[in-house]
């Protein structure tokens, strides 16, 4: 992650690792050790997510301040403390710190230089590198504004709890929500899509090991889905148009708590010999914020077929990792591309 500092930023706080020791060991296979149960979760799992609150600057102004906090394995944590907020949500999408530390019992230290973040189960104390406590972090649990979103008159409803019908390959777990790899019943061209999922608590693996499934629109164009919690938006992260775009702001939830994509898609258009006569564009909202505008594609994404003028169906791909979905409905946009209307805000504690 770039380390992108105002000087005002930079002289306040600094760098530096902490080093404490953890019990826990290490599973066998790291890069697959998925955890779909809070309650079976390891002793880290307690400090990951995002804390906000109010905090006193050097000449003594009070400002603003989100941080995420996420989980490495074996007690190790990295963080990123943010100016303004939380991303989508005050934060100034260019300034932010990046701490390290480890969890040391039933609490957990992050430092950059002498700044120093206590974690506690719901709250971080913060201290700057002179010993002089800046305030405190209240943990926040966010939810998306279109959480439970239903379906409009038009919509078709693909997955709401019930036997999936107009779903191919469609499997259900034991707690009642879609796996991954089913397909759409039918082809798609025009669409509005609401969907909800749930991404398993992966602490050792890493970049695209990391919970990883996407939304292969008329299985040419990806969205991908990815635990990227805590990270900068980087090329190939959650929310991106996979190997072709990333996402504007990372509006990725901790693992474990139920997200949204709302997509907005309408279809290539060719002429009667076959040639493109213009380009697929898209919007998605990530946790009811827009994180694509009106994106034109220029080709398929990743492994995506080829684009043609036959309409295909959309899959839900399996990659290996227990991503489960829910609430998914899908309503015909007709032939020209609809504009979506920006939420008031993702917040909702």
């Amino acid at each position: 992650m770039p380390r992108l500092s105002s000087l005002a930023w930079s002289l306040a706080f600094g760098f530096i690792l902490c080093c404490a020791t953890s019990t826990f060991a290490a599973p066998d296979n790291p890069r697959k050790f998925a955890i779909t149960n809070p309650a079976e979760a390891d002793d880290d799992f307690a400090f990951q997510g995002e804390y906000l609150g109010t905090l006193r600057l050097p000449h003594g102004q009070l400002e603003r301040t989100g941080l995420q906090v996420v989980a490495q394995g074996d007690g190790k944590l990295i963080a990123t403390q943010m100016r303004g907020g939380l991303p989508g949500s005050g934060w100034n999408e260019r300034e932010l710190l990046e701490l390290e530390g480890r969890r040391e019992g039933n609490r957990a230290i992050l430092s950059a230089g002498q700044y120093q973040i206590t974690l506690h189960a719901d709250n971080a104390a913060v201290v700057n590198s002179e010993g002089i406590s800046l305030g405190s972090l209240s943990k926040v649990e966010r939810r998306s504004a279109t959480e439970g979103l239903p379906p409009g008159p038009l919509a078709t409803v693909l997955f709401d709890g019930g036997t999936p019908e107009n779903l191919k390959n469609a499997k259900i777990n034991e707690e009642g929500y879609l796996m991954v790899g089913p397909t759409t019943a039918e082809p798609v061209e025009d669409f509005r899509m609401h969907m909800e999922f749930r991404l398993p608590y992966m602490p050792y693996a890493r970049s695209q090991a990391r919970a990883n499934s996407g939304v292969y629109i008329q299985r040419r164009y990806e969205v991908q889905i990815l635990d990227s919690f805590g990270l900068r938006p980087q090329f190939n992260d959650g929310a991106s148009m996979y190997r072709t775009q990333p996402p504007n702001v990372n509006m990725g939830f901790p693992p474990l708590r139920w997200q949204t994509y709302d997509i907005y898609f309408t279809a290539a258009r060719f002429d009667d010999q076959g040639n493109r006569i213009a380009q697929a564009r898209i919007t998605v909202l990530h946790n009811g914020i827009k994180v694509h505008d009106n994106f034109a594609l220029p080709n398929k994404t990743g492994a995506g077929k080829p684009e043609g003028a036959e309409p295909l169906p959309t899959l839900f791909q399996d990659h290996g990792n227990p991503v489960v979905f829910r609430n998914i409905w899908i309503e015909p946009l007709g032939a020209r591309y609809a504009a979506t209307p920006a939420p008031a805000s993702c917040i909702a504690f």
